[in-house]
């Protein structure tokens, strides 16, 4: 994904907040060899970029004075309360050097599973990214999980997962967290068995038994 970054002469609260009155947002670029540069960005055009997922979990192409840095989204400050980007952060890529980011979790299946099909459960997304550790070729934009084969009394652990080549996990001491628990819905019975019910049928004779006609009122005396 590209965008593009202008070179910033002036620096400070005063001419930032110019500068946002122009319609375009402060930030910084540093990291690799070179000094850190002050930047800006066309607020609009950063606005729907920061609404896209692969902006915040990807390598980043930033063309700036006609030349293109490989880079990551590091920090976005916004406004309190108003649709307003303050400042915003990047780092620069080295490309043989490993990156610790964090990687959204893309779950499907899980309305397919035993679990939710059939045994009454719903699946409970706990963790919705983890952080990976790989060089910058090897990052993904978004792990694919399938919960498919959620089963009742079983949760989604992180080695249940296969990551990409070249990806590994990074979990600051739990070795196998949780990433989806099953949990059973209050109330809910699970759908019966299709055989089953054809069984009893039979059984019976197909019909439902029939009523014994009501006793008639003894006659009236005369």
């Amino acid at each position: 994904m590209n965008f593009v970054a202008f070179e910033r002469a002036k620096q400070g609260t005063g001419a930032s907040r110019r500068l946002r009155i122009t319609g375009r947002t402060p930030g910084i670029v540093y990291g690799g060899a070179t000094e850190p540069a002050m930047i800006e960005l066309d607020h609009n055009a950063l606005w729907h970029a920061l609404k896209k997922e692969a902006f915040h979990s990807s390598v980043l192409d930033m063309e700036i004075a006609g030349q293109v840095n490989k880079v990551l989204l590091r920090n976005v400050q916004m406004h309190p309360f108003k649709q307003l980007v303050l400042h915003i952060d990047f780092q620069r890529v080295d490309a043989t050097t490993k990156l610790h980011m964090k990687v959204p979790l893309h779950y499907s299946g899980d309305e397919n599973s035993p679990a939710v099909k059939t045994e009454g459960c719903i699946a409970n997304h706990v963790v919705t990214e983890i952080e990976v550790l790989c060089l910058p070729s090897d990052l993904p934009e978004f792990i694919a999980v399938d919960l498919s084969g959620l089963k009742k009394g079983h949760s989604l652990h992180l080695n249940d997962v296969v990551l990409p080549k070249g990806v590994t996990a990074v979990t600051h001491g739990k070795n196998n967290p949780v990433l989806v628990s099953v949990v059973m819905v209050a109330g809910a019975e699970p759908a019966p068995d299709a055989a089953a019910a054809p069984a009893a049928d039979a059984k019976a004779g197909g019909k439902a038994p029939a009523k014994a006609p009501a006793a008639k009122a003894p006659a009236a005396k005369k």
